[in-house]
């Protein structure tokens, strides 16, 4: 009768311990899963900045009679505000014009759109640049957004710098490249 007494409650106890190291594991699962849902969602905004770069890179070769229409400097398309009204009169060809307010909505996400025709394809910050260099008689699309978490501030690219708080969210992916022969 007493080594009853003794061992009464042990039970409880080691069903108390073992909830603790489930509930320790779960939420070491749960760290994994929202660290999984950041790398997924940079991913996803990497693939779509080059798809951006690669479609205006595209865009200027195929209107390379007027190519210093699409030199826009490190302001960045999507500073610009609305769209259609903001390339007018600029000097340039309707083609160029039309191209610059396309990528403008491409990068405020208007590619994908919910059934009320809200954007929802953006990514964050997007922002646009186009620079020529004189030197080497290349031109470079680049597009800037925010990251999610901080990792290391880009170099050598200033699109977007300083605009999103800590240079260590601001992302950036470049085409470099020539038009024409030297």
């Amino acid at each position: 009768m007493t080594t009853l007494r003794k061992n009464a409650g042990f039970g409880l106890l080691e069903v108390l311990i073992a909830m603790l190291v489930i509930a320790v594991g779960l939420l070491g699962i749960s760290a994994v899963q929202l660290r999984a849902s950041q790398a997924e969602m940079e991913s996803y905004q990497r693939a779509q900045a080059l798809l951006l770069v690669d479609d205006m890179a595209n865009r200027l070769r195929a209107n390379a009679a007027v190519q210093d229409c699409y030199v826009l400097g490190n302001f960045g398309i999507a500073n610009v505000g609305d769209g259609a009204t903001d390339f007018a009169g600029t000097g340039c060809n309707a083609v160029a014009d039309a191209d610059l307010v396309a990528w403008h909505n491409l990068l405020l996400g208007a590619a994908e759109t919910l059934a009320d025709d809200t954007a929802v394809g953006a990514i964050i910050g997007a922002r646009g640049c186009i620079d020529y260099d004189n030197t080497l008689f290349t031109y470079r699309v680049t597009v800037a957004w925010q990251g999610i978490s901080e990792t290391f501030a880009p170099t050598g690219n200033t699109c977007g710098e300083n605009a999103y708080g800590s240079e260590l969210k601001r992302r950036v992916a470049s085409s470099t490249f020539r038009i024409g022969t030297l």
